[in-house]
C-alpha cells in the first residue's frame, strides 16, 4: 500500500506552494493523487516537478534531494527564510495591520522567535535600496492581498535589541546601551548629509554615535532619531525594540535595578509616548514590566501576552507547523515523541511547542534532549529558593511529580516581588516558560487565579537540573548523597552526621535560618529522591498534616516519615527531647496511615529537631 502525504506537506518537499500543487493534482499530472473531505493527498515516493510532470518511484527511480538546513540560531530573516528551513510567520504582518495598534508589546519565553520575527517586520518594513520584496513573494503574507503588500519596504525603521546587554556593572551596562544605540545611528547615518535636518541634532547625532553623548543626552536618542528619520524621508518611522527587558533583569540580579529602570523609563518616553514622528512602535520581552512605570503614561500601549489570543500562533511552532517540519525530514512517525517533550504551552489558547527545542531535536538526528536548558539565565530561581520556605519547594516538588496546583497570576510581576514576595515566582516562571497554564478562573484585580503545572518532559529535566544546580551551590553533591543513603537505610548516626556537618560548614547560610528554611532544605533534598520516591510535604494523613514524606514508588522500597522541629538559638532547648517530641508526634497523630492504606509495610519514621548548627534525630 502506498503511503500518501498531504498537499501542504508537498509543497514544503518540494519548495512549491499549496496552490501549485493543488493546480498539478486537479490537472492529473501527480500520478496516485486523491482527494478526501476536501483536501488532496498524492504518494509519499512522488517526485519533484521538473517539467510540469511527477512520477511516482514506480515509474522513476528516486532521486536523493538535500534537504535545508535547520535554523538553530538564525535571527536574520534574510537568511533564515532564504537558506534554511523556514516557518512562515508573516501572517503576523496582516494581524497587526488589521489593527494597527500604536505600540505593540509582545511578551513571550526565551527562545520562542521573538528576535526573528522583530527582524521580519523589520525587513518587511524598511526603505531599502535592495528590493526585499524579494524575501516575502513566497510568503503567505504576499498571498494575503495588495493592500498589505502596499506597506512593504515603505518606512524608515529603528530597531534595536537588548538582548546581549548583560553587564555585572551599571557603568558597564550604560556603555554596552550607547554602543547598541550608536550602531543604529551609524546605520543611518545618511541624515548626517541630510538637508531637511538641522545642525544641532546632526551635532546630537555625531555624539551618540561616536559614543561621547552623557548618559543624560542617550536619553533622548529615540526621540531625536525617530524625529530626524521623519524629516528626511516625510514618513514617520517605525521603532522596534527586542528583549527591552534583559538589561532590566540583569539589574535585578546584579545590583544596579534603580539605575537601569531609571534609564530606560526616560529612554522609552522619549522614543514612545505622545511621539508625532512615530508611525508605530513594536517591543518584546519575557516580563511587561508595567509596575515599573517604565511606560508610565503610554496609553498607546497594547499588550500581548501568553494569555492573549491574539499573535497566539507567531512565536513558537503550533501542532501543524510541528507535523510539516516532521514530514520534511523523514520523521513523521516521531511526532508523539516531539508532542511529549516540547508541546504543552498554551497562548492566548493555542497548542504551542518549543522551536528552539524542536529545531534542535531534528538537528541532532531526531535524539530528545533538554535543549532548552541553559539558554538563558536562571538566577532569578536561585533567588526564590534562598527566599523560599516549605510551600514553594512542595509546589516545586509536586509539579516534578506531574501535579498540577493553582495559584494566582500577575502578568505585571517585577523582579522585586519576587524577593518581596517569593510566591510571586508562580506568575515568573509561567511568563519565563518553566509553567503552562492549564485554566484560568475569574479575574482578580489585574490578574486571574490559574491552575498551572509543567508543560512536558524537556522542562521537567530543566526544572530538576536548575533547582538541584541551586541546592548543590549550598548543599555539597558528596553530603547530598550520603544524606540520602542515611534516609533511606534508617541510619540515625549517619544522617545526624551528614547533616550536622552540613550545617557546621555553611555558617553564614544558616545563622539566620528558621523552620521554613529548614523545612525547604530537608524538602529539597528529598527532592534528590524523587527516581524512586514520591515527595511530599505538608499534605493530610490520619489526625493531622505530616511534614515531609516520601511514599516508594515500588512497595519493596520503605516510607519515610519526617517531622521537624527547629528551636530558637538562644534558648536551653533539650534538642534530643524535641526530637523524641517530633517522633513520637507522628505516631500520636497516626501519619502512617496514607502509607498503611497504600500498602507500604515498612515505614521508618524520623523526628528531627534544629537549633541554630545543631540537628538531633529520633528514629523508630
Amino acid at each position: 500500500m502506498v503511503n500518501m502525504i498531504n498537499a501542504k506537506d508537498a509543497a514544503i518537499r518540494w519548495g512549491l506552494t499549496d496552490r501549485r500543487i493543488t493546480g498539478l493534482c486537479r490537472s492529473g499530472k501527480i500520478p496516485g493523487a486523491i482527494k478526501k473531505g476536501g483536501l488532496w493527498f498524492v504518494p509519499e515516493d512522488a517526485q519533484r516537478p521538473t517539467d510540469g510532470r511527477v512520477r511516482t518511484g514506480a515509474y522513476k527511480k528516486a532521486e536523493s534531494r538535500k534537504k535545508l538546513p535547520l535554523p538553530v540560531g538564525i535571527s536574520d530573516y534574510r537568511i533564515a527564510s532564504t537558506q534554511y528551513y523556514y516557518v512562515d510567520k508573516t501572517l503576523m504582518i496582516r494581524d497587526f495591520l488589521d489593527e494597527r495598534p500604536m505600540v505593540s508589546l509582545f511578551t513571550r519565553p526565551r527562545r520562542f522567535g521573538k528576535t526573528l520575527n522583530m527582524d521580519m517586520l523589520r525587513t518587511y518594513f524598511e526603505i531599502s535600496d535592495e528590493d526585499t520584496s524579494a524575501y516575502f513573494r513566497d510568503k503567505a503574507i504576499w498571498r494575503a492581498g495588495e493592500f498589505y503588500r502596499s506597506y512593504q519596504g515603505k518606512f524608515p525603521v529603528v530597531s534595536v535589541t537588548f538582548k546581549d546587554i548583560k553587564c555585572e556593572t551599571w557603568g558597564e551596562t550604560l556603555e554596552k546601551l550607547a554602543e547598541v544605540i550608536g550602531n543604529e545611528y551609524a546605520r543611518h547615518e545618511v541624515l548626517l548629509e541630510s538637508e531637511r535636518c538641522n545642525e544641532v541634532d546632526k551635532g546630537y547625532f555625531r555624539r551618540v554615535m561616536e559614543r561621547t553623548a552623557t548618559s543624560t543626552e542617550l536619553t533622548s536618542a529615540f526621540m531625536t532619531l525617530t524625529k530626524m528619520l521623519h524629516e528626511h524621508y516625510q514618513t514617520a518611522p517605525i521603532m522596534i525594540i527586542d528583549e527591552y527587558d534583559t538589561p532590566i533583569q540583569q539589574g535585578h540580579t546584579k545590583g544596579f535595578y534603580d539605575q537601569v529602570i531609571l534609564f530606560m523609563r526616560n529612554l522609552f518616553s522619549g522614543g514612545l509616548k505622545d511621539n508625532s514622528h512615530l508611525s508605530f512602535g513594536f517591543m518584546t520581552g519575557i516580563l511587561r514590566v508595567a509596575k515599573e512605570s517604565i511606560f508610565s503614561g503610554l496609553n498607546n500601549l497594547t499588550i500581548n501576552s501568553i494569555l492573549d489570543k491574539k499573535y497566539s500562533a507567531y512565536f513558537g511552532f503550533t501542532a501543524d507547523e510541528v507535523r510539516s517540519m516532521a514530514a520534511y525530514y523523514g520523521a513523521r512517525e516521531r511526532y508523539e515523541e516531539i508532542c511529549e517533550w516540547y508541546d504543552g504551552y498554551r497562548f492566548g489558547g493555542t497548542e504551542i511547542f518549543n522551536p528552539w527545542s524542536v529545531i534542535n531535536y531534528f538537528r541532532n538526528d531526531c535524539h530528545p534532549g533538554a535543549y532548552w536548558q541553559s539558554t538563558g539565565s536562571n538566577e532569578i530561581i536561585g533567588e526564590v529558593l534562598t527566599e523560599a520556605g516549605a510551600d514553594i519547594y512542595e509546589r516545586l516538588q509536586s509539579v516534578l511529580q506531574g501535579e498540577s496546583f493553582l495559584t494566582y497570576i500577575d502578568t505585571d510581576v517585577i523582579y522585586p516581588e519576587i524577593r518581596r514576595n517569593p510566591s510571586s515566582v508562580y506568575s515568573f516562571l509561567l511568563v519565563a516558560g518553566y509553567l503552562k497554564l492549564v485554566n484560568a478562573d475569574e479575574t482578580f484585580t489585574n490578574g486571574l487565579m490559574c491552575e498551572v503545572a509543567l508543560p512536558n518532559r524537556e522542562i521537567a529535566f530543566v526544572y530538576k537540573k536548575e533547582i538541584l544546580d541551586q541546592l548543590t551551590g549550598i548543599v555539597p553533591p558528596a553530603v547530598a548523597v550520603s544524606i540520602q543513603e542515611a534516609l533511606f537505610s534508617g541510619n540515625e548516626r549517619a544522617l545526624q552526621q551528614s547533616i550536622g556537618k552540613l550545617l557546621l560548614e555553611s555558617v553564614s547560610v544558616f545563622d539566620t535560618a528558621g523552620e521554613n528554611f529548614y523545612h525547604g532544605l530537608v524538602l529539597g533534598l528529598c527532592a534528590m529522591m524523587d527516581n524512586r520516591y514520591h515527595v511530599y510535604s505538608n499534605h493530610e494523613s490520619g489526625d493531622g498534616r505530616y511534614d515531609i514524606s516520601l511514599i516508594p514508588k515500588v512497595k519493596t522500597l520503605p516510607g519515610i516519615l519526617i517531622e521537624l522541629k527547629a528551636a530558637g538559638k538562644n534558648g536551653h532547648i533539650d534538642l534530643k527531647q524535641l526530637a523524641q517530641t517530633a517522633l513520637s508526634q507522628i505516631g500520636d497523630k497516626r501519619y502512617e496511615t496514607e502509607m498503611v492504606s497504600l500498602g507500604i509495610t515498612t515505614i521508618i519514621r524520623y523526628g528531627v529537631a534544629f537549633m541554630g548548627k545543631d540537628v538531633e534525630i529520633a528514629i523508630s
